[in-house]
């Protein structure tokens, strides 16, 4: 297993009027945070908010190419993007003890905290296809490249773990430098990883690491 020093390559915020963040998603364009009372959508390359959706957004927030979905409470919402409008609702698997979500093989994977779980469900029903063990508390999940992360937040230690989605072996670990937590997790597809800073109210770019090519 790799164990490295998380890279921070950009910090943004504290944005006003945010004291949480929560989820974090990227639509290929925009980085959505979820910051309690709002789901937020910030420009990454000036750091700038663009627009706010008025969405009880305290835990992880999805993209699937087309739709947000949003853990709001004890469900998971399936959003307009443009408009706000809830689509659609689905029981979320923890029960209120979720954490991050990301979108990957036509499903939903959801990070339940304190039962250091993440579970892999039906986007349509909320049907739990399968459970992943963790042995850390999980935060933030994405999946870049066949790759799937997840954040960890325990004892004010963090990090990013990439597991073996089949048996939850930690392949590499990026250790957070003392005193920043990781709360949602998202990858841009390419180089980095975008980190929820939970009651910092920031959000911090993180180095992916590099790939051998071939």
């Amino acid at each position: 297993m790799k164990r490295l020093p998380a890279e921070i390559i950009r910090e943004y915020g504290p944005f006003p009027g945010v004291s949480q963040i929560g989820g974090v998603t990227y639509d290929g364009q925009q980085v959505w945070i979820a910051t309690g009372e709002t789901l937020t959508a910030l420009d990454p390359a000036s750091g700038e908010p663009k627009r706010a959706l008025n969405i009880s957004a305290h835990a992880g927030t999805a993209f699937d190419g087309q739709h947000l979905f949003q853990i709001s409470g004890d469900r998971i919402l399936k959003l307009d993007p443009q408009t706000g409008d809830t689509l659609a609702t689905i029981p979320a698997p923890g029960g209120g003890g979720d954490s991050g979500m990301a979108w990957a093989e036509g499903t939903l994977w959801v990070g339940e905290y304190r039962e250091r779980k993440i579970h892999q469900i039906d986007p349509e029903t909320g049907a739990i296809l399968r459970s992943i063990e963790s042995n850390r508390f999980v935060t933030g999940v994405t999946w870049v490249d066949s790759e799937l992360w997840h954040g960890t937040w325990e004892n004010d230690a963090s990090e990013l773990r990439h597991i073996d989605p089949q048996s939850g072996e930690v392949l590499e670990r990026l250790e957070m430098p003392e005193g920043m937590g990781v709360s949602g997790l998202e990858s841009d597809g390419a180089d980095q990883f975008f980190c929820g800073g939970g009651g910092s109210g920031k959000l911090r770019a993180v180095r992916r690491p590099k790939r051998a090519a071939g």
